[in-house]
């Protein structure tokens, strides 16, 4: 067994793996960058050492830098985690050529899977069922388009080296195709350095059904069972669940022995990921390989008992499996929710900011917490923006998804937008609670998740009341002891004497009247949390951002402010699509940027043109700032 490893990666998984290697008595080594100078990573690690800039590829993606950091500290061995170089053949070989051991599956594995084009064809010759597509050499993209429009539409693109949702496009109608195709190139490449395409059927209403596998250098390989991760935004996963919901015994035995054999295809070692899609009928069709580890191995963990990260290092010492098949067993059910700094009111969109508030629910047997980060951290423009993941289980799944919504009301997150009360309302909706779910879940329901229904608005507004008032009470209780003076304001109780009193409400992005005069509900069975701009609201029907408006001011709802022409986010102008003073339309993409790896377009507001760039390609743009000055035509 190793006595000292260095791990290539940061946040969360450094931590996660950390963890492990202190139990198994192994030294570890952290790196960092300039950003995470002092990050949770770095000072949980037995030592550190500093690689360079805040930008990924001058740090973290640096191959020679993490090589020499680990000859220098003396490990034997490295555990890239996933992201970054986690499924990069060539620091796998620099591993090899320094005598480091890489701690993942072989070169040829990584390279076998690595293409999803060259994935294809050797699943193909394993047997292991495939998705209709094209996944040729010949990157000519009339070629692309007429294979797409050959199996016919919906198609999805995606980059033959990518994953995590980068490079990928789903396209419903030939006439978006072009758009598209040059979309998820950019995005490839500038996330990969691939932009080589592939395209394939998107099958409808499909589940994302995964089998975790792994293999010895002895030939034992073995499946701790499958993760259901269908719950999907951006192509990326929000929550995942293990055992998959509706899962029969001959249907798990079927995939997981599929999964073996495309591992066993490419005589693979470690711990991997074989994906399906999975129809309605119970078929199901290799999607990719994963060779490193996924973030959501705990859901894996939790129902096997079993630590994979534990596993990696064993079988990369060279050790045999732990476990044989017939001594794996599933026990129980188990959630994942991806907590993460982002506005879901505004597609997604990544955020940064400082955590000034981090309380997150009290870890048990049932609840657990895997992050990177501490209150006060700061979540930056380079990297992932990941806070945490949430973990739950218990012996079924009503109640792990009761721990679950339990949980996720108790996280407390102040300085930035998060995405807690969307999980919130995901997990409450009535068709995820009976696991009715596939990748298109997110779209199906969305006013149903979003809560922006007018019967959710009625529901909320006396609840919303009832918590203002409340919060008032405990204020002014605050205050009253504050003060010595018998005559303070604080001290009046008439502050209600007026006719018919009105608290004017957003909910959500729907103003309210409410008369407080009249009989309230209570507030026994939901949570309350304040925020920057008001509070948050979860109740057994749903979850509301609720903010007190002055009634004689009211809310301009409507107004856009210009906003489509200014910056999302920081991030970086990639490419400026038209020329200043030609004529475009409503619509008409502008410009794209990029941030916190996604890219973004910025699109006419009208009929016009573009009068002026203020930011060329490779400039750094602060968020809200604004790109261009934009002249709408005449009517």
């Amino acid at each position: 067994m190793f006595t000292k490893i260095l791990i290539a990666n940061r946040g969360e998984i450094a931590c996660r793996i950390i963890k492990t290697a202190k139990a198994m008595g192994i030294a570890t080594v952290a790196v960092y960058s300039e950003t995470d100078r002092n990050a949770l990573h770095e000072q949980l690690a037995d030592e550190s050492v500093a690689i360079g800039p805040s930008p990924s590829n001058e740090s973290y993606l640096v191959s020679n830098k993490l090589i020499q950091a680990a000859l220098d500290t003396g490990a034997q061995a490295i555990h890239p985690g996933y992201g970054f170089l986690s499924e990069n053949a060539e620091f796998c070989r620099l591993c090899a050529a320094n005598n480091l051991v890489f701690i993942g599956p072989p070169v040829e594995a990584i390279l076998a899977m690595g293409s999803k084009s060259a994935a294809k064809t050797i699943m193909a010759d394993a047997g292991v069922p495939l998705v209709p597509g094209y996944h040729g050499d010949d990157q000519n993209p009339e070629i692309i388009k007429q294979a797409a429009n050959n199996m016919g539409y919906p198609v999805l693109l995606k980059a033959a080296a990518g994953g995590g949702g980068k490079g990928m496009r789903a396209v419903y109608a030939e006439g978006e195709f072009d758009e598209a195709l040059g979309a998820a190139k950019r995005e490839a490449l500038n996330s990969f350095n691939d932009d080589i395409m592939l395209v394939e059927k998107y099958l409808l209403k499909p589940r994302h059904v995964e089998i975790q596998v792994f293999c010895d250098s002895h030939g034992n390989a073995v499946y701790l069972f499958e993760r259901d991760c269908s719950v999907q935004r951006r192509h990326q996963k929000v929550i995942e669940e293990a055992p998959a919901p509706g899962m029969t015994d001959t249907l798990r035995q079927q995939m997981g022995e599929a999964a073996i054999k495309a591992a066993l295809a490419i005589n693979y070692e470690g711990a991997g990921t074989v994906e399906f899609l999975l129809d309605a009928q119970g078929e199901f069709f290799f999607m990719e390989m994963n060779t490193r580890l996924q973030v959501e191995h705990p859901v894996t963990e939790m129902i096997s008992g079993q630590d994979l990260v534990e596993w990696q290092l064993r079988v990369a010492s060279g050790e045999p499996l732990p476990c044989s098949q017939e001594q794996l067993t599933i026990n129980g059910h188990a959630f994942e929710a991806r907590i993460y700094a982002e506005d879901p009111d505004h597609d997604f969109l990544p955020v940064t900011g400082r955590l000034t508030v981090l309380q997150p629910p009290r870890e048990s047997a049932h609840v657990r917490v895997d992050t990177g980060v501490v209150e006060g951290d700061e979540v930056s423009i380079y990297y992932d923006p990941m806070i945490a993941k949430l973990i739950v289980w218990d012996t079924d799944r009503d109640r792990a998804l009761q721990r679950l919504t339990q949980a996720l009301s108790e996280y407390r997150i102040g300085g930035l937008t998060t995405n807690i009360g969307f999980l919130y309302n995901l997990a409450i909706s009535q068709a995820f609670q009976n696991g009715d779910v596939d990748t298109g879940y997110i779209e199906e329901h969305e006013a149903e998740i979003f809560r922006q229904r007018d019967r959710d608005i009625d529901y909320a507004a006396p609840l919303a009341a009832a918590a203002i008032l409340k919060l008032r009470e405990e204020q002014a209780a605050i205050n009253a002891s504050r003060s010595a003076e018998p005559n303070s304001p604080w001290h009046m109780n008439n502050s209600w004497g007026l006719p018919q009193p009105k608290l004017c409400i957003q909910i959500q992005r729907a103003e309210v009247s409410i008369v407080t005069n009249t009989t309230l509900p209570d507030l026994t069975n939901s949570n309350i949390s304040i925020t920057e701009s008001g509070f948050d609201l979860f109740t057994p029907e749903g979850f509301f951002h609720c903010t007190e408006v002055s009634p004689d001011l009211g809310l301009d709802t409507d107004n856009t402010d210009g906003g489509s022409l200014r910056a999302p986010m920081h991030g970086t102008v990639v490419s400026l699509l038209v020329e200043m003073g030609t004529p475009v339309s409503k619509g008409d993409t502008l410009l794209v940027m990029e941030a916190m790896k996604m890219e973004h377009t910025i699109d006419a507001p009208a009929d016009g043109m573009v009068t002026e760039f203020y930011f060329q390609p490779g400039d750094l743009v602060d968020g809200g700032a604004d790109l261009l000055a934009f002249a709408g035509s005449e009517k």
